[in-house]
């Protein structure tokens, strides 16, 4: 297998075609990568702004150029030199009218070629939760009518824009007679005989029929753990393998599947032995990926969480901590709020769910012949889906692996000693079941049950931690990431280097990513977020400034402040991380824009919160309260705030850039493959999605890479307009590129500082036979008084030389110069003051 050297992901649709992406070639191999890592490419609903929502998994979208673009771009990559990786997604298509399969299974039911393909309970009707409210409203209201659809000409119970086909046994041979049906007793007599039910979006979360991707109901779940089904959906992707237009796959979620390790196998066996294959997969505290998948690595959220501990200031997060606690007059415990999330999804969220599986649950125990009252296994399931510390265990039929046992084992543990009140007969069947220990028991009962239980503990923990917790925590917004612990750990250098440690002997192929089209907020927003961390008491400060000036803008509602202190706190903390260090506060189109944004954003930060508004009950009092608050920070007759506020934040927006560039050099240097997330060699100062999945402005960037200057570092300008950021990315891409054993092989080794600014360094070093590298960058530049200067300066140290580093001759990569060392280099005799170090020992 030829491994990347670094890959550059690139968001397919909202412009971006096969063309356009073939026309950077030049560009990205200039900027040193050797793969493109692509968004999905296969046809998507006609409105797919992400290609998630696959509608055809063996057709390329022609909405991006179909297969001849795609071919023309692959050619060119080919020509280049540069490799391709795709993001496919087996575990769901669109429960969509436009997906093939799909429409033939709402229009045959069981009958359908396709009714195995997806995951549906066919005990029953199959659930289309498309209606604005119960059928019955939605008849009587005259809404439905059975007109002939557009496409195909057959009669359709016809809901607006949307046709759902009849079967065919309920109107053969009385097609006109059909159509012309307008009795509203008729049409609900026609609707009982389909093989599908029409009912309320309201009604999904506890009324579904067929498994969807964490609470998304467009979305269904599709069985490839069935060999047939995988063939037919995996059709065109290995067709793009095997004639080597594709060189590596990235699978979408793969916890979505029932048995992730046969799949990963069998993709294997059909991929072949050089294809390089990386999961998404979200990795909890000192989790690993299971030792016997056959893949690289994961998608690198978990490289992510590792840099915090280089780039947070431990020592002071407890005071950012209590500031946040009296604003918010309040002590949140961590472990509730998880609990409250928690709660909410199992009650709620993915309550049919939990009912399918309390039900499977309680006939199991009644064949076993221990019958138990459900509202016990209800209550048992729950406390086990809340104590659950990660996504999911790998059972399969022949059994739980030992440490999922142990896991299990540790939850049980968990609960037994908490003081919530369960039935010891309930938790003790639900494990019997999950471990395959209940006698008497069915078998396919119990596969059953373990399936479903591995696939829904996931969807419970992401929507609960990143899309529920995340939002409600507002404390240091740049934590709040993809991959990140809900219950903070210390964060400190010691835990970064081990975490590094143990990535090179794990998973040193999987993919270190530092932004993508899931994070919550682009790199460069969080890293300047790290720094509120280091001057906690100067950001409280401001924040109660800026509350004093914008008092006005407050609306007091019947429940409360509209927005309340934490939102507040929340609102400055996310448009302090948006502002890139150009903005212009006086341009009124780009304050304009950036609003616009902001206030998208805004919106679904409270929606996810779920406390005073929600996605399935919006409060439209409350939220236009929100969002009149942050218009009001971007008003015309409020014109001089944006500039004060930016103003104010100088020296955040300082440090982040000195904490960017730090995170920048890591992530190329360290073990992994870094990925460039699209434009994030320059700057990505994103929101969350959609707003993270803007094309970025390839024109400027290819202009300046062509013009093959290197920025001076001591010029503040190439810090503010990231040219100096994409100029370190392009060189550091080299040098991986011209050593690739050194980086793909070498070990990595922490260099400990010493001097009394020790804890203002970070420093490491790649070896591998002969060839070696050290890595010094500068953190928690902040000084006391929160004044940060550009450039930063290395904090005058001394560092104890690795054995294959001393006395040698070290190649500065960066500025050129030649570096003789002893036993130590000593930073603090230098002659000059360096903003970072990458030194690379010469022949």
């Amino acid at each position: 297998m030829k491994f990347p050297t670094a890959t550059y992901r690139l968001q397919f649709r909202n412009g971006m075609t096969f063309d356009r992406a073939r026309d950077l070639v030049p560009y990205l191999k200039q900027l040193g990568i050797s793969h493109l890592y692509a968004s999905p490419i296969f046809t998507a609903t006609s409105q797919s702004t992400h290609g998630y929502d696959v509608t055809d998994a063996n057709e390329i979208d022609p909405a991006i150029g179909g297969r001849g673009g795609f071919d023309r771009m692959a050619e060119a990559l080919k020509e280049a030199g540069l490799g391709l990786i795709l993001d496919i997604v087996p575990n769901h298509m669109a429960a969509s009218l436009e997906t093939p399969w799909w429409k033939d299974v709402i229009e045959h039911g069981k009958e359908s070629r396709y009714a195995h393909h997806f995951d549906i309970d066919w005990s029953r009707r199959l659930t289309l939760p498309v209606l604005g409210d119960d059928f019955e409203v939605v008849l009587e209201a005259g809404d439905l009518a059975i007109k002939p659809d557009p496409e195909t000409g057959k009669p359709a119970f016809a809901y607006f824009d949307a046709f759902y086909p009849l079967n065919p046994s309920t109107y053969d041979g009385r097609g006109t007679e059909i159509l012309e049906t307008s009795d509203k007793a008729a049409l609900a007599q026609l609707h009982d005989q389909q093989p599908y039910r029409l009912m309320s979006w309201r009604d999904a979360a506890h009324d579904l029929s067929y498994r969807r991707f964490f609470e998304v109901t467009g979305l269904a779940g599709v069985r490839v753990e069935d060999e047939a089904i995988f063939e037919d959906s995996h059709r065109l992707i290995l067709e793009l393998v095997r004639d080597g237009a594709v060189q590596g796959l990235r699978i979408d979620h793969i916890d979505g599947l029932a048995d992730p390790k046969g799949y990963l196998d069998r993709l294997h066996r059909a991929a072949g032995q050089d294809c390089y294959i990386v999961v998404e997969k979200i990795l909890g505290a000192s989790e690993q990926l299971p030792a016997d998948w056959p893949v690289s690595g994961t998608t690198g959220y978990e490289f992510i969480a590792a840099l915090s501990n280089a780039l947070v200031d431990g020592q002071k997060i407890e005071a950012l901590q209590s500031a946040y606690q009296d604003l918010v007059e309040e002590h949140p415990d961590a472990k509730a709020q998880l609990r409250a999330a928690k709660l909410l999804m199992t009650g709620r969220n993915f309550e049919g769910e939990v009912s399918v599986l309390v039900g499977l649950a309680a006939k199991i125990a009644e064949d076993a012949g221990c019958p138990l009252p459900e509202s016990d296994l209800k209550a048992a399931l729950s406390e086990i889906l809340i104590a659950f510390p990660v996504y999911r265990t790998y059972g399969t039929p022949e059994g739980m692996r030992a440490d999922d046992k142990a896991l299990l084992d540790h939850v049980i543990e968990t609960i037994t000693g908490s003081d919530h009140t369960v039935s010891t007969e309930a938790l003790a069947l639900i494990t019997g079941i999950l471990k395959g220990d209940v006698p008497n028991s069915s078998m396919q009962g119990s596969v059953t049950f373990c399936t479903k239980f591995q696939q829904l503990t996931g969807p419970i923990m992401a929507k609960s931690v990143e899309d529920t917790l995340f939002f409600r925590n507002n404390m240091l917004l740049g934590l709040n990431e993809v991959g990140a612990e809900p219950i903070r750990p210390d964060f400190s250098l010691d835990h970064f280097h081990r975490e590094m440690q143990v990535r090179k002997e794990r998973q040193p192929f999987g993919i270190s990513g530092t932004s993508t089209h899931d994070t919550k907020r682009g790199e460069d927003a969080r890293t300047r977020l790290y720094a509120i961390s280091e001057a906690p008491h100067i950001w409280s400060e401001a924040v109660a400034d800026w509350r004093a000036i914008n008092s006005k803008a407050v609306r007091e509602l019947p429940d409360g402040p509209a927005p309340e202190p934490e939102v507040e706190w929340m609102i400055y903390q996310a448009l302090a991380g948006v502002l890139s260090p150009n903005f212009n506060t006086q341009d009124e189109k780009a304050v304009e824009e950036l609003k616009k944004r902001f206030l998208t954003y805004l919106e679904k930060a409270l929606r996810e919160a779920k406390l005073r508004t929600d996605w399935g009950d919006s409060r439209e009092e409350y939220e236009e309260a929100v969002l009149g608050y942050a218009s009001h920070l971007f008003s015309s007759y409020n014109k001089d705030f944006l500039g004060y506020f930016k103003k104010t934040i100088k020296p955040f927006l300082e440090a982040g850039l000195a904490n960017s560039l730090a995170q920048t050099i890591i992530k190329l240097m360290a073990p992994g493959i870094p990925d460039i997330y699209q434009g994030s060699e320059g700057f990505d100062f994103s929101l969350v999605d959609p707003d993270n999945r803007r094309e970025p402005d390839y024109e400027t960037l290819s202009k300046r890479l062509a013009t093959a200057q290197k920025p001076d570092a001591d010029d503040i300008s190439v810090w503010h307009d990231g040219s100096l950021k994409q100029y370190v990315t392009a060189t550091l891409l080299d040098l991986r590129k011209s050593t690739p054993d050194l980086f793909n092989e070498g070990d990595y080794l922490p260099v400990k500082p010493q001097g009394s600014s020790a804890a203002h360094v970070i420093a490491f070093a790649r070896m591998h036979a002969d060839e070696a590298v050290l890595v010094v960058l500068a953190r928690f530049t902040l000084d006391r008084d929160g004044v940060q200067v550009l450039p930063p300066r290395l904090a005058e140290v001394t560092l104890e030389m690795p054995n294959g580093l001393r006395d040698r001759r070290l190649h500065d990569v960066w500025t050129g110069e030649e570096i003789e060392t002893s036993d130590v280099l000593d930073l603090a005799g230098a002659d000059k003051a360096y903003p970072f170090l990458v030194l690379k020992t010469l022949r």
